[in-house]
C-alpha cells in the first residue's frame, strides 16, 4: 500500500531578535524563494506571507520529511540567499526555534487568509501577541522568556 497523508502545517517563526528588517518590496522574492526550496522537497505550499519581522508558512509536508529538518532547511537555505543577494540590509538571520500549527483540510481556506492579511492584521497586533493567540489557542503551554 502506498502512503497517504493530509496533514496542514502552519509554520511560523521571526527574523533574529525580532528585527524589523523584511522590507515588504522585497519579500515577493524571499517568498518564491522558499517556495522553490519547499516545491525542490516535494511539500505543497498553500500559502506564504509575514510582516517586517516573521513569516508564516501553511503547507503540507511529503511523508519522508520530518517537520524540524523542513523548517531547519528553509532556514539554513534562505539566510544563505539574503546574505548573498544582499536582500534585507539588517537581516542577521532567524531565530533559533519556530511554531507549528496542525489543521483540518476543512480549516484550510481560514487558515490561508489569516496568513493573507499579516499587513493588515500586524497594524493591531504585534508578532509577540499574535504568537501568544495563536500558543493559546492551540493549547500550548509556553515560557515568557521564549517569546522575547
Amino acid at each position: 500500500m502506498a502512503t497517504y497523508t493530509q496533514i496542514l502545517y502552519h509554520i511560523v517563526f521571526s527574523t533574529k531578535n525580532r528585527i524589523n528588517c523584511l522590507k515588504s518590496e522585497k519579500c515577493d522574492d524571499l517568498y518564491r524563494y522558499i517556495w522553490g526550496i519547499i516545491k525542490n522537497k516535494n511539500c505543497y505550499l498553500y500559502r506564504i506571507n509575514g510582516a517586517e519581522n516573521h513569516i508564516h508558512i501553511l503547507t503540507s509536508l511529503h511523508p519522508t520529511i520530518s517537520l524540524s529538518e523542513f523548517v531547519k532547511d528553509i532556514k539554513v537555505a534562505s539566510t544563505i540567499w539574503i546574505k548573498d543577494n544582499k536582500t534585507f540590509q539588517y537581516f542577521d538571520g532567524w531565530q533559533n526555534g519556530y511554531a507549528a500549527f496542525t489543521y483540518s483540510i476543512k480549516e484550510k481556506q481560514n487558515v490561508i487568509n489569516y496568513i493573507k492579511n499579516q499587513q493588515k492584521h500586524h497594524k493591531k497586533k504585534t508578532f509577540k501577541e499574535e504568537l501568544k493567540e495563536l500558543l493559546m489557542e492551540m493549547g500550548i503551554k509556553y515560557e515568557e522568556k521564549y517569546l522575547e
